[in-house]
């Protein structure tokens, strides 16, 4: 059986130009980046060439890329040490937000006391910017804004620079999940006053375990891994030199290639919202996910008109990998936060969310083969819904 993968939003596989890469570093650059001998500071000399390249695709400095084991981690640090050591007392975020960058604004606030105000998006998902600047006049709190760029979910994109420079004129500090869209999309922090960002390799063909946060110089942001001096002080333990070579190895392929990648999603993603439109009567797309220019060029939300929480398994049955939602609420009994938000009950109740997503490796026939199956699999219900109201 040919096995199709249409899960890229969770992880994507590694390119075999990254696996070389670190294969190499293993052999050859195996010391210790903290040693003062050779074979330490030859280690030490790759982490800072991968540094610097990452700070040139972001032009900013190099000292204000800091590596961590992943988004999570790098959200997790941001959040917990703008309260414990910048004197956050408030955070605005909004339901979307990836269960990482959640779990820890409710920790804070469970922990610390902090304040927390959300801002409902609407049934398209969009945040109402207006509703940001209100929040942010309605108090003298010091304040931190965490807002994800692109939803892991539904794909829609904030305006990076106007939330930044909203955030700016008040005084708050502004954080951003940037997992989805780092290495997809340009990105000028030169230009766009954002205080804090992260990344995930696997999310562009690199390795998982490895990514890294973007720290604006001269915040005082201080670390909450302790134990050493690595990574300027802010995050302690011996550096991941493998890990730190794939990444920037895949971030070098997916910078020289991104226009010809985009296109090519960007061309794999309309295809697959017209051939579900054309062949599942019912469907519907939520959040912007079907729109080309207002969201994420890796990601279609599909609604299927019929009620199945068995369909991830069923397609993977026929060799078809996809996710029903994030996948760190794969398993989860209850829709995730952002479905909830999305979709009225009477969809909830009667359809089925099923989330797509692409990468340059994605064909035509492997999305002729989803929408095949999906047909197969719909002949088991009767599709009475198909006027179900969308939000």
């Amino acid at each position: 059986m040919t096995k199709i993968y249409l899960d890229n939003a969770a992880t994507t596989p590694l390119s075999n130009e990254v696996i070389d890469a670190m294969i190499e570093t293993m052999k050859i650059n195996f010391g210790n980046p903290s040693s003062t001998h050779s074979f330490g500071q030859e280690a030490k000399i790759l982490i800072e060439n991968v540094r610097r390249q990452v700070a040139d695709y972001l032009h900013v400095s190099p000292a204000e890329i800091i590596f961590t084991s992943c988004g999570t981690e790098s959200n997790n640090m941001i959040i917990k040490s703008c309260v414990e050591h910048l004197g956050v007392e408030r955070i605005i975020s909004s339901p979307l937000e990836h269960k990482c960058v959640s779990e820890s604004i409710l920790d804070m606030k469970s922990r610390k006391g902090v304040e927390v105000a959300y801002i409902r998006p609407n049934e398209k998902g969009d945040i109402d910017l207006s509703k940001l600047e209100d929040l942010l006049k309605s108090s003298d709190k010091k304040t931190l804004v965490s807002l994800m760029h692109a939803n892991n979910e539904i794909g829609n994109l904030i305006d990076l620079k106007k939330v930044a420079e909203i955030c700016k004129e008040n005084n708050a500090l502004f954080h951003s999940d940037t997992v989805q869209t780092m290495a997809h999309m340009t990105l000028d922090f030169s230009d766009i006053p954002v205080d804090f960002a992260s990344c995930s390799a696997h999310k562009f063909h690199g390795p998982k375990g490895i990514g890294f946060a973007f720290i604006r110089k001269a915040s005082g942001l201080k670390g909450i891994i302790t134990g050493g001096p690595q990574e300027r002080s802010l995050r302690a333990g011996t550096e991941n030199v493998a890990g730190i070579a794939g990444l920037g190895k895949a971030l070098e392929l997916s910078l020289k290639n991104m226009e010809e990648y985009s296109s090519h999603m960007q061309n794999i993603k309309k295809y697959t919202v017209e051939r579900l439109s054309e062949q599942i009567p019912g469907v519907k797309f939520n959040g912007r996910s079907s729109e080309l220019n207002n969201s994420l060029y890796t990601v279609v939300s599909v609604l299927l008109p019929f009620k199945n929480p068995l369909i991830g398994l069923q397609l993977d049955m026929k060799g078809i990998a996809v996710s029903q939602g994030s996948a760190c609420s794969s398993g989860a009994s209850k829709p995730s936060m952002v479905m909830m938000m999305v979709l009225s009950e009477e969809e909830m109740d009667h359809c089925t969310p099923l989330r797509v997503s692409f990468s340059h490796l994605t064909t035509k026939n492997e999305i002729d083969a989803l929408v095949d199956a999906l047909k197969e699999i719909s002949k088991d219900f009767v599709i009475e819904n198909t006027n179900v109201e969308h939000r």
